[in-house]
């Protein structure tokens, strides 16, 4: 996005608390998206599944950034939603150490872990962004918020670009507390991820391993694991990849939850201003006790975009079968049109 306001000045004592920095840098920008969206799900017999609906989603993002007396750099950004009231989507604060790596302290949302859920191309949102609103890998999410993250420095062997970074979350699968507060849960969480690219061929490989101690008061139960990993080729306007995720849960009482296996895969292709994509995306939540193995929930998009400068126009014909897990002839389709500006 475009910068609006950028203004540089010399730091005044609490510019940043705790640190003492030889300038601070802040820019804001700003996004609108208005969107036209169709349903069908003629199966629930649900008005709401089934109707039109014009929406507009306006955000602004806060950054400040500045440099300390031992060269170390320290950035904080906070994304807020203006919909309606005032409300903090997410925020990051981060410190970058040079050679040492960078320390992150994900306030609400940024992890590393989070951001590789899925990593499948699309020109438009990811293919069960609208369909089901609930993304089928939950990678990373549990410990996403209230938690701090060590990040390498990017390493280079023999051509190779190495990632990695290493989270630790006291609250998992919670919102960060308020400034000086604590959290209702202890349930910590740990996540790990690894990154390597290879620029000469174009290959990318990546994955990740996510723990929740959940598993308190247990008589079997070693609490909640996810693990994913993923391919991604890209060649001039060509990209194209695909992604494995499996989540290993547990459910609150003394028994296993129902455990849950999502692939995902997708091209795309650009050329000048215009992005094609398609992709597909299944999840299917396994049996367990006296509980039957759910349908395979299966996602398909098929997404055009256009750039304008500032605007951008895009399009996707979505669908997605065995929508509630149990009844094959549960279709639900989707159609949108969107315009969004970027200022």
């Amino acid at each position: 996005m475009n910068n609006i306001t950028k203004i540089g000045m010399s730091a005044l004592a609490g510019s940043l608390v705790m640190v003492s920095a030889n300038a601070t840098e802040y820019t804001f920008s700003g996004g609108l998206m208005s969107v036209f969206s169709t349903q069908d799900r003629p199966v629930t017999g649900v008005e709401a599944d089934q109707g039109k609906g014009l929406t507009t989603a306006t955000d602004l993002t806060f950054n400040a950034s500045g440099e300390l007396d031992n060269g170390f750099t320290v950035g904080y950004m906070m994304a807020v939603d203006t919909d309606t009231a005032l409300s903090n989507t997410s925020s990051q604060l981060t410190v970058g150490m040079g050679s040492l790596g960078t320390l992150r302290v994900n306030n609400k949302g940024g992890s590393k872990a989070n951001s590789i859920d899925d990593i499948t191309p699309h020109a438009y949102n990811e293919t069960w962004d609208g369909l089901s609103s609930v993304n089928p890998s939950t990678f990373g999410s549990r410990t996403s918020s209230g938690s701090i993250e060590y990040r390498i420095p990017v390493q280079d062997y023999m051509g190779v670009t190495v990632n990695a970074s290493v989270l630790y979350d006291p609250n998992a699968n919670e919102t960060s507390p308020t400034k000086g507060a604590v959290s209702a849960s202890n349930v910590s969480g740990n996540a790990y991820t690894l990154q390597l690219a290879h620029a000469d061929s174009g290959v990318e490989v990546g994955g990740g391993y996510e723990t929740v101690d959940d598993d308190q008061g247990k008589t079997s139960a070693s609490g909640t694991t996810e693990t994913t990993g993923y391919i991604k080729y890209a060649v001039g306007g060509l990209t194209a990849a695909y992604q494995m995720a499996y989540a290993n849960n547990v459910n609150g009482t003394a028994v296993e939850g129902a455990d849950t296996e999502t692939d995902f895969w997708g091209v795309a292709y650009t050329s000048g201003n215009t992005t094609v994509s398609y992709a597909e995306s299944s999840t299917q939540t396994k049996g367990v006790s006296d509980t039957a193995v759910e349908l395979e929930r299966e996602l398909e998009s098929l997404q055009v975009a256009y750039v304008m400068g500032a605007m951008t126009l895009s399009a996707a014909m979505s669908e997605t079968s065995n929508a509630d897990g149990a009844t094959a002839t549960d279709k639900y389709e989707e159609n949108t049109l969107a315009v969004s500006f970027a200022f």
